[in-house]
């Protein structure tokens, strides 16, 4: 077995027939996909947050501003992670491209979509906070559907490749 070190003493290696590039770009993929699921749990969350904020009594200023802290934090840590999923996802389509089919393009359209939702998430805090959004805890609820379906998609397009 041979290695090759990277920086920061992490091995990728050569084995049961594995080329350099193909053993590295599976790490980068594992990564990827760790960092997709995390910034999806922070989707899944967000709107979740927005439900309780909705349906917190107009009397209850400390209730909404601890649901509008968790709000913010989540937001900001959501960001960090959705820009490292975004980057390893860049690296993999750079890679990639050449071989890709159809399927690729519309998985970009998803994430294009993906971006948009989590911008999205980020005007109504912005709302919400402001005192200017005017949504009830029932339209969140359908709110928060969306990533579900975005990701559904997402990885049908990566894993069946339909097209």
């Amino acid at each position: 077995m041979t290695c090759i070190k990277i920086a920061s003493a992490v091995f990728f290696c050569h084995s049961y027939g594995v080329s350099y590039y193909t053993w590295g770009m599976l790490w980068i993929k594992a990564f990827h996909i760790v960092f997709v699921a995390s910034w999806f749990a922070g989707l899944f969350y967000l709107p979740r947050i927005f439900v309780n904020l909705a349906m917190v009594p107009a009397d209850s200023q400390a209730e909404r501003e601890r649901l509008l802290l968790m709000a913010r934090k989540l937001l900001r840590f959501m960001t960090m992670i959705a820009v490292l999923a975004l980057g390893l996802g860049l690296w993999l389509w750079l890679g990639w491209w050449r071989g890709a089919g159809g399927w690729l393009h519309a998985k970009l359209l998803i994430v294009a979509l993906i971006i948009g939702y989590h911008h999205a998430c980020a005007v109504l805090l912005r709302k919400i906070a402001n005192g200017t959004d005017r949504h009830s805890h029932v339209w969140y609820r359908w709110f928060n559907e969306v990533p579900v379906l975005l990701l559904i998609a997402a990885v049908i397009l990566a894993v069946v490749k339909p097209f």
